[in-house]
């Protein structure tokens, strides 16, 4: 079966995992885990620091073996695949990094192309056209194409970052702390461009984050993780009346409780 035979409907399972564990030498991070994607939503993973979220993400976008368990992404098992297998899989995904990852000798216009001009054989004008519209879907000016990263805020480079997973129009976006170390005006802006991109282009997300005001304002569903399992999964609302005590520590600490009184007044 090919990898364009294993479209989903609308709802159905896009990334599934099951049984998962992962070690790191003796320590374990992930003990018989499983969760699923829908096609369409916005997921997001949250807990606390060390409890495996970006090594969860790493795993499912092939860049890290699990110890044990199964990840199938587009009904395609991916857990054992080489990079050659791989390609296909990874040019309908895109990754947005915490860091951000782009190169520095490279302009805006020349990161966000990058992908264009490694698995396309587009002419460089077209490509530079390209990179011009995913530079506008990001919410940035056409002005920053010709700027190097340096020369940019970090929100500005956040959304670099963002116009760069989109450059080969996939259909599964991944981004990282999307909006860690930004800003409380830059975050709420970023919020409301993840919205805008769900429904212009009908993408399906995996957020990793530590931002509650994005969770509430974002998130279709939320899986938490904690001492390696998964503590629950569901909507905020449902997640934010959970009588797990580490799963309300989350919620109901005292940003915890801001952020959804701010979501509440929103409504």
């Amino acid at each position: 079966m090919t990898v364009a035979q294993t479209e989903a409907p609308a709802g159905a399972p896009i990334v599934e995992i099951a049984h998962l564990s992962t070690r790191f030498g003796a320590a374990l991070v992930h003990d018989d885990i499983s969760l699923e994607i829908r096609r369409g939503e916005i997921f997001a993973l949250v807990g606390s620091s060390g409890c495996g979220k970006s090594t969860l993400l790493r795993e499912i976008i092939l860049l890290q073996r699990p110890a044990a368990g199964s990840i199938r992404v587009f009904g395609r098992e991916v857990v054992g695949l080489d990079d050659e297998q791989a390609l296909p899989l990874r040019r309908k995904w895109g990754v947005m990094f915490e860091r951000g990852a782009l190169f520095s000798s490279l302009t805006v216009s020349e990161n966000v192309g990058l992908p264009l001009r490694e698995h396309t054989r587009l002419s460089d004008g077209l490509i530079d056209e390209l990179a011009a519209i995913k530079i506008a879907l990001a919410g940035l000016p056409a002005s920053a194409g010709a700027k190097y990263p340096n020369e940019l805020s970090g929100g500005m480079r956040k959304r670099v970052a963002l116009a760069r997973a989109l450059a080969l129009d996939p259909e599964l976006l991944f981004l990282d702390e999307p909006t860690a170390g930004l800003d409380p005006l830059s975050a709420s802006g970023f919020d409301e461009l993840v919205l805008s991109l769900k429904e212009l282009l009908g993408l399906t997300m995996m957020i990793v984050t530590h931002d509650l005001d994005l969770l509430w304002r974002v998130a279709d569903r939320v899986a938490v993780l904690g001492e390696g399992h998964v503590l629950g999964v569901g909507t905020m609302e449902q997640l934010s009346g959970s009588d797990h005590p580490l799963v309300r520590e989350y919620f109901y600490g005292a940003r915890g409780r801001a952020a959804r009184d701010q979501a509440w007044k929103q409504r």
